[in-house]
């Protein structure tokens, strides 16, 4: 009977184990996997040569349309245009996170590589006659550096007229209605919804891909996606109405969001 009494108790802690799933430490060094994957993955480069072949594929029949105004481009830089991954890694590797001095810090050793595809894009763009407008997040500070690593790669229009940085919101709708008063813009690029539309901006996850939904045709045609595994509002979309003051509950969050078996 003893020996009985034995396996069973073994047996009920080793259910008890299966069941006690360990919760993954994500936070912050998820966005250096992401960056692993940028900087290494053949892959990332496929779908980045993707996005820009179809970007000009679908450049050229919007030409074919008809204008009252000038036809623009307006893109984003970071992650679409510039690739910033040292940055995380070199944040994840502190424990750290995204902060704007240590972001200044390393926007002003101008070493942002490019991705993959984004200069001949856009150097294609405007020997079409079409003026890029670069309508960014990044702050006031980083807008010297930011014209000399654009100008460095060749971008057309990398000049202060073009560059629109961070205002008084991280909405860039006013800022892209500035330039639809002069321009008919044919064509948004970014990694980020919020690159495209206000619609995508502070929703939930569910929200966010109603509207994807929505604007399906968009996608690959006037709307051109590049691959951000690192940052972005999608990851903003994860903690919405949800407390998350530490790396520790936003390890809690993003735990209670993924799917297992």
């Amino acid at each position: 009977m003893r020996k009985i009494g034995i396996l069973c108790l073994l047996v009920l802690l080793s259910c008890k184990q299966k069941n006690n799933t360990k919760e993954l430490s994500l936070m912050p060094e998820a966005p250096a996997w992401g960056a692993l994957w940028q900087q290494r993955a053949a892959e990332y480069r496929a779908l980045s040569y993707q996005a820009y072949n179809s970007a000009r594929l679908s450049l050229d029949e919007l030409l074919k349309s008809s204008t009252d105004k000038p036809f623009a481009i307006v893109t984003d830089i970071d992650e679409t245009v510039l690739d910033n991954s040292p940055y995380y890694v070199h944040q994840a590797q502190q424990g750290g996170n995204y902060t704007d001095s240590s972001w200044v810090e390393w926007t002003k050793q101008v070493a942002c590589d490019t991705v993959p595809g984004a200069p001949s894009f856009f150097q294609y763009a405007a020997s079409k006659g079409v003026t890029v407008f670069y309508v960014t997040n990044r702050i006031l500070q980083d807008e010297q550096q930011t014209l000399a690593n654009l100008q460095q790669y060749g971008f057309p229009h990398a000049d202060k007229e073009h560059l629109l940085l961070l205002e008084d919101t991280s909405s860039k709708e006013k800022r892209r209605n500035s330039v639809a008063d002069n321009f008919n813009i044919i064509m948004l690029l970014g990694d980020n919804l919020g690159d495209f539309s206000a619609i995508f901006n502070n929703n939930s996850m569910e929200e966010r891909r109603e509207w994807v939904e929505k604007s399906r045709l968009d996608f690959g045609k006037r709307f051109i996606v590049l691959p951000n595994h690192m940052y972005g509002n999608w990851e903003e979309a994860f903690y919405r109405d949800k407390k998350a003051l530490s790396f520790a509950d936003s390890n809690t969050v993003l735990n209670s969001l993924m799917r297992s078996y």
